[in-house]
């Protein structure tokens, strides 16, 4: 295979209402899958582009486990893509987005003059950037926006941190000292690239929740709705008091459960914010 070739995971997804919650599943592992919906056959698939092709196996094994685990029955195929032909298809689709109102994401390739206030988020996609579209993130977004203001020499903590959007958001917001953490280590190594894509100083570090002993006066926390259940009183630990949870990551359907186990470690929810089937809500603490 070329150098410049791509491997390619390819499956159909029998049921579109279900691959929203198949990337949630997928979103905690080393590669990022995209899906997307021919307008002719209706047919809803599953991409993923690795650059080195050993990893084929391994993702088409954890593919085939997170869809079971949906009730979805799929069989991925293997293919090859020149890296200039994937870079050129991202052009084609990924543009300047307004995600709130003050948070405007950019590609790389394009310009944009920043109106006074704006806070623009530069991303170069490469393999495993996240664009902020998804109704999670574009939440935690709207939500951080509402809370940048007053005190802005308050820590924020990013919890899973992922790509770094949301501490970079934080960190050109206005806020001072941000940092975070993820249990990937290429994670954090991505949140530090593209930290300094943006220009922003924000400590990364690989870890988990249980092992996290930071504190934030706003506490970032884009992550599945059960893992939020399970880690309520580590999440609800890591807010100040008088600070701010905002937690993503969670299906309307499940909701009432994540909000039932945060007012259980004595938050209080202020805000939530619905988009598709996302549901994702603000929380303080006293």
């Amino acid at each position: 295979m070329k150098k410049t070739d791509l491997t390619v995971i390819s499956c159909a997804l029998p049921d579109a209402d279900r691959a929203d919650l198949l990337l949630e599943l997928l979103d905690a592992d080393s590669f990022t899958p995209t899906t997307w919906q021919d307008i002719e056959t209706g047919e809803t698939r599953l991409d993923v582009f690795l650059e080195n092709a050993d990893e084929a196996d391994g993702v088409e094994a954890t593919i085939r486990d997170a869809a079971a685990l949906t009730g979805l029955e799929v069989s991925p195929t293997r293919g090859t893509l020149p890296a200039d032909d994937w870079m050129n298809a991202w052009r084609r689709f990924f543009h300047i987005e307004h995600v709130s109102e003050r948070v405007i994401i950019r590609p790389s390739w394009e310009l944009y003059e920043a109106k006074p206030g704006e806070c623009v988020i530069t991303l170069d996609p490469g393999m495993s950037f996240g664009t902020g579209r998804h109704p999670t993130t574009a939440a935690c977004l709207r939500l951080l926006d509402a809370v940048a203001h007053g005190d802005m020499t308050r820590p924020v903590l990013d919890c899973g941190c992922g790509s770094g959007i949301l501490a970079i958001a934080a960190r050109k917001l206005g806020f001072a000292h941000v940092s975070g953490f993820d249990l990937d280590p290429d994670a954090v190594r991505v949140a530090r690239e593209n930290a300094a894509l943006n220009g922003v100083a924000i400590h990364f570090e690989p870890r988990d929740l249980v092992n996290n002993l930071d504190t934030g006066a706003v506490v970032l926390a884009n992550i599945l709705g059960p893992v939020l259940i399970r880690y309520a009183a580590e999440v609800a630990c890591a807010v100040q008091p008088g600070g701010t949870l905002i937690a993503s990551g969670i299906l309307d359907s499940l909701y009432p459960e994540v909000k039932k186990a945060f007012e259980a470690q004595g938050l209080r929810e202020d805000r939530n914010i619905l988009i598709g089937e996302w549901r994702s809500g603000a929380f303080v603490k006293p």
